[in-house]
């Protein structure tokens, strides 16, 4: 009997069949995971870019707000006035395209060693690193701004937008340091401040009979009260007593730097033709010394603004002027120091 034999079909082992499934879904779970990674690192910097937009919004309204703290006249504490600049300058930028309509605005003094940290009330009674300042928060939230920040390919990571803020505070502070050019060659005595000061407002004292802050004398031992000694020439660094010199200080100020703590020259009496150097209706920084009674070295503990109002030579030889609250140096500054009426363009202290 004969055998009729037929070829078999070759089928793939289905070990083989299952592992080609195993490496198509590998792939594709790789591939999700891979796309996953890539939207983490894309939605990363995008957020990284819209908070740092946020930060230079927050930077930019705090610095306005506190540019209003001490305007003309002012003393550093014109608290709604520099609210109301700060949520102006908010709405005046875009988040992402997204354009600002509000931010959380705070007034109140800074310290600026930290300690206390945070904003302080308006209500203290401020110390020396006490100073005035203007808090901005600017925030991407539900109802806030434009919302949250949209993210790309949130779905994959199962979120589609996240919350983002940033926070800024500006001072407005005394310097304890004035660049070159920014003094007066004409140091003031302390103890005039007890008289025509007001240290609780940092404000000039107001004179009952005109409604203004008091007039008095400096220069050429002028006195106040008997015993005070109101103002003095120096030559700053230098031990100088000339025309040549003194005219050249008022024109171009401090030669170098000066810092609370630095002593300078006092050179009590003047000639005549100085006062018809001096300048009038202007309002100038001049430090300010414990004592300036003799010809001698003495340390500066403050830096003040005074407006000059007459400038007198002849028999009297002396310079007229007041007080003044609120003045912003056009020169650099830097540090802290006692506040006399003198103020540092506003930077940033956060």
């Amino acid at each position: 009997m004969r055998y009729r034999t037929f070829p078999s079909r070759h089928r793939a082992p289905r070990a083989a069949s299952r592992q080609r499934g195993s490496v198509a879904l590998f792939f594709l779970l790789f591939l999700i995971a891979l796309l996953g990674f890539g939207a983490f690192a894309i939605n990363l910097a995008r957020v990284d870019v819209v908070i740092n937009e946020l930060q230079n919004d927050a930077d930019g309204a705090a610095l306005a707000g506190a540019s209003q703290l001490v305007t003309a006249g002012g003393n550093g504490s014109n608290w709604t006035q520099a609210q109301a600049a700060a949520a102006n300058a908010v709405t005046l930028n875009r988040s992402d395209g997204q354009t600002l309509t509000t931010g959380a605005v705070q007034a109140g003094y800074w310290n600026l060693t930290g300690s206390p940290a945070g904003m302080e009330a308006t209500t203290i009674a401020p110390g020396i690193y006490d100073a005035p300042a203007v808090q901005v928060t600017v925030t991407r939230a539900t109802n806030q701004n434009g919302g949250p920040i949209a993210l790309y390919l949130g779905s994959l990571l199962n979120l589609l937008s996240v919350p983002g803020s940033a926070t800024a505070v500006a001072v407005a502070a005394a310097p304890s340091t004035v660049d070159a050019g920014g003094l007066f060659p004409v140091v003031l005595a302390q103890c005039v401040f007890n008289q025509y000061w007001d240290a609780t407002t940092n404000q000039p004292v107001i004179d009952p009979t005109t409604g203004q802050p008091y007039e008095f004398r400096i220069t050429n031992g002028q006195m106040n009260g008997g015993s005070c000694d109101a103002g003095q020439w120096t030559a700053f660094l230098e031990n100088a007593n000339n025309v040549p010199t003194i005219d050249n200080l008022i024109v171009n100020g401090n030669p170098s730097p000066l810092s609370i703590g630095d002593s300078i020259w006092i050179e009590p009496g003047a000639k005549t033709a100085i006062y018809g150097s001096v300048p009038t209706n202007v309002t100038v920084v001049m430090p300010v010394a414990a004592q300036i009674d003799s010809k001698t070295y003495v340390p500066i503990v403050a830096f003040a603004a005074f407006h000059i109002d007459a400038s007198v030579g002849g028999s009297g030889k002396y310079i007229q002027g007041h007080f003044v609250g609120g003045y912003t140096l056009t020169t650099a500054a830097g540090g802290v120091g006692p506040a006399y009426g003198a103020y540092m363009a506003p930077r940033l202290a956060q």
